[in-house]
């Protein structure tokens, strides 16, 4: 944990300091191919950064973080689009480059609903408890648990992102999941309830310049497959190991099936009499499908080389390290 501690002040101090210098060089720069080349020595350091830690959780969070998310910003900001302004206070800048947070336009700010997230903690908890007697799980048991922890890790860490920069900021930020186990279709899976954050990022530097010019099937084709090549990268960090185009594959495959789904609802719109199913049926359809393509090409290049293993490893340790930490206070 020590060596993990001092990688995580190594990147914390980087990334600020390459953040200053993105917020001071765009002030300078107007918008446009200056401006990106101005950047492009803040955006290449960002993709070896998260190799400084060992372990792979934060490896991976912190890749999926500086080396997508603050990237993308930082290619918005080069041409005066996304949530970064060189007229921001620097703190709002450095927040907003480096969390997983988006300013959502509002009078004021709202206070968090603390239930939900803790009602998640306490899932991950039981997760983490179960995962002890996985030797005993058939293998579609185990997978469905890492879909699971997937979802709970990626939403706790970003809501916990988001509490603390709306309490600095005292700003209004955009929530990053809105229940994704209810979604109707694959376009309402991914486009108005899985990672908001990430979609945000991505709408506004794939999809829409794609959609004014080519249409809006393009548009989600080329999101997707974008989105496609950042988690390949994204899986380097968790596994190190070569990309095999799994990753790739799955979404190249919902890309396609959802501009495939669209049509069908367009073709079923212009009938005088469309057959509609039951809500609960759609979203037993479309989490099925998601599922089943996961386990089909999502989860084999995780676990080809026993990284999910060594994260329930990591998860273990942890909890000891908390055990230990918290024993400290413990009154006697």
């Amino acid at each position: 944990m020590e060596g993990e501690m001092k990688a995580l002040l190594k990147v914390s101090a980087t990334s600020s300091a390459l953040m200053a210098y993105a917020r001071f060089s765009s002030a300078k720069i107007p918008p446009g191919f200056l401006r990106l080349l101005s950047l492009l020595p803040v955006i290449s350091p960002l993709f070896f950064l998260p190799l400084s830690f060992s372990s792979i959780q934060l490896r991976t969070i912190s890749g999926g973080l500086l080396a997508w998310l603050t990237v993308f910003k930082l290619l918005l900001l080069s041409f005066d689009a996304g949530p970064l302004s060189p007229s921001l206070p620097f703190f709002s800048f450095l927040l907003l480059a480096l969390f997983p947070v988006n300013l959502r336009p509002a009078a004021r700010r709202k206070s968090p609903h603390l239930l939900p997230t803790a009602i998640k903690a306490l899932l991950f908890s039981i997760l983490l408890f179960l995962y002890r007697h996985r030797d005993r799980f058939p293998s579609f048991l185990l997978l469905l648990l890492y879909c699971c922890h997937i979802y709970l890790t990626i939403e706790l860490v970003y809501t916990g992102a988001a509490f603390i920069a709306g309490v600095l900021l005292g700003l209004n930020l955009e929530p990053q999941f809105n229940a994704p186990y209810l979604s109707t279709s694959l376009q309402d899976f991914w486009g108005r309830r899985w990672n908001l954050v990430v979609t945000t990022v991505l709408r506004s530097s794939v999809y829409n310049p794609v959609r004014r010019r080519w249409g809006s099937a393009a548009g989600i084709v080329a999101t997707f497959i974008v989105s496609g090549v950042m988690h390949e990268l994204t899986l380097y960090y968790f596994t190190l190991a070569p990309p095999t185009g799994e990753m790739f594959s799955f979404f190249l495959l919902h890309g396609a099936c959802t501009v495939l789904e669209m049509r069908l609802k367009k073709a079923a719109g212009n009938r005088e009499v469309g057959w509609r199913p039951h809500p609960a049926a759609a979203t037993a359809a479309t989490l099925g499908f998601v599922v089943a393509t996961a386990f089909w090409l999502f989860f084999p290049p995780i676990m080809r080389n026993g990284s999910d293993e060594r994260v329930l490893d990591e998860c273990e340790a942890m909890i000891g390290f908390l055990k230990q930490f918290l024993g400290r206070f413990e009154l006697r």
